[in-house]
């Protein structure tokens, strides 16, 4: 045996010098955070980040979550928006009403129908208020639910640093987290390396 130059296993070395490229690559990109996640993001935390970007799979991953969060939010705005003209079109309907009403009254019930208006005004006002208000809630419920469900994904796929939380500090770890893969990705593909 001592005759046969030693076989390496080239794929191993492939993935070897990937991981070495881009943990070399995640170390100059936290370079750019605040000093205080500097901190927080260990050599180790690093190495495994790279492990898990090897393949290619997490970026497909985050750019499938990212894909269904901007679809989220644009539908969300685009419900926000509805319910606005919708608000829109009855306080419209109603002063067009209390015009025709103003133009068709008589003077001694003049005082009577503009207290009735302003009541039947403020009402509606109180109501587009409430909707405006469930609607917001409805919505930071689902974007609160969207965020589990992405933590959730990316913990499943063995990304480091996610799970699930609503601890504040942690969720702008994993934002920066997110910001360092995405311009990982970014500059892989810019040079073709992906």
């Amino acid at each position: 045996m001592d005759g046969y130059p030693a076989v390496i296993d080239s794929d191993s070395t492939k993935q070897q010098e990937r991981h070495y490229y881009l943990l070399s690559e995640l170390q100059t990109l936290v370079k750019d955070l605040p000093s205080s996640f500097q901190q927080r993001l260990s050599y180790n935390t690093l190495s495994d980040l790279a492990l898990a970007l090897i393949d290619g799979t997490v970026y497909e991953i985050v750019q499938g979550l990212l894909d269904i969060q901007h679809l989220t939010e644009k539908n969300l705005y685009n419900q926000r928006q509805k319910l606005h003209c919708e608000h829109q079109a009855l306080k419209q309907d109603l002063l067009r009403k209390h015009k025709d009403a103003l133009l068709c009254c008589k003077p001694h019930n003049l005082a009577l129908l503009k207290s009735n208006q302003q009541t039947e005004l403020e009402m509606l006002e109180m109501r587009v208020r409430e909707e405006q208000q469930m609607m917001d809630k409805k919505i930071v419920a689902e974007i609160d639910q969207k965020v589990l469900d992405q933590q959730n994904t990316l913990e499943k796929a063995g990304v480091p640093g996610f799970y699930v939380t609503t601890n504040p500090q942690e969720l702008t770890m994993q934002i920066n987290l997110l910001e360092l893969m995405l311009k990982l990705q970014q500059k892989e593909s810019q040079s073709g390396l992906q």
